[in-house]
C-alpha cells in the first residue's frame, strides 16, 4: 500500500478501503439566502360543460389557475378524469379548424348509428364506443411550458376541449404544476 494513502485507510480480509475526510458545504451569509425553491402544485376544476366538438378552452384554464403567475420556470400538466373526451393543442385563431378537427374524427371514427354491429361496447349509446377510440387517438392529457408565470405556448397554439359524445357531459380536469416559484425577495438587512 502507498505510504502516503495508510492514515486514510483500513483493510478487510479481502478489500482495501480509502476513508475520505467528509466535505464540507459552503453556508451562503444570511443575507444571500436562497429565495427560489422547487415546488408543486396541483388543482381540479370542471370544464363548462359542451356536446360533441372541439372547444379552444385556453382561457378557461388560465381562470381556473391564477396559480400559474407564481411560477418563474415549470411544467403545467393537465389531465382530463374521462374515457370519452380529450385534450390537445392545436390552432387557437380559426374556428373552422376546430369544425374540421371533428369532421375528420367522425369519418376516421365513425359511429354505428344503424346497430349494425361495427363495435362490441354499445350499451351506452351508438357514440360512446367511437368517443373512446378518439380518445384513444388524442389524448387524456398535455404538458405545457410556463415561463415568467405564463403559459409558454406557440403563437398559433391553444388548449382544446374535445368531446366526443353528442349530449352535453362536464369533464374534470386535475391540473399539476412542477416548477421553480417567482423569487421572494430577500428581506433588507437590518442597520444596527
Amino acid at each position: 500500500m502507498n505510504p502516503l494513502l495508510e492514515p486514510f485507510a483500513f483493510t478487510t480480509s479481502d478489500h482495501c478501503f480509502l476513508r475520505l475526510p467528509p466535505r464540507s458545504r459552503p453556508r451562503l451569509p444570511p443575507h444571500r439566502t436562497r429565495t427560489h425553491r422547487m415546488s408543486w402544485f396541483q388543482k381540479s376544476f370542471s370544464l363548462k360543460a359542451q356536446s360533441r366538438g372541439s372547444y379552444l378552452v385556453t382561457d378557461e384554464v388560465m381562470a381556473a389557475l391564477p396559480e400559474i403567475a407564481e411560477f418563474k420556470v415549470g411544467l403545467l400538466n393537465l389531465f382530463i378524469k374521462h374515457t370519452s373526451c380529450a385534450l390537445s393543442l392545436n390552432e387557437n385563431w380559426d374556428s373552422d379548424v376546430r369544425l374540421d378537427m371533428t369532421d375528420a374524427l367522425n369519418r376516421i371514427v365513425i359511429e354505428d348509428k344503424k346497430r349494425q354491429g361495427i363495435y362490441r361496447h354499445d350499451a351506452e349509446g351508438s357514440d360512446d364506443m367511437p368517443a373512446h377510440v378518439k380518445s384513444s387517438l388524442i389524448g387524456a392529457s398535455v404538458t405545457i411550458p410556463i415561463s415568467d408565470g405564463r403559459l409558454n405556448l406557440g403563437t398559433w397554439q391553444g388548449i382544446y376541449y374535445m368531446e366526443f359524445r353528442n349530449s352535453k357531459h362536464r369533464r374534470d380536469i386535475v391540473a399539476t404544476i412542477q416548477g421553480e416559484k417567482v423569487a421572494a425577495s430577500a428581506p433588507p438587512e437590518s442597520e444596527s
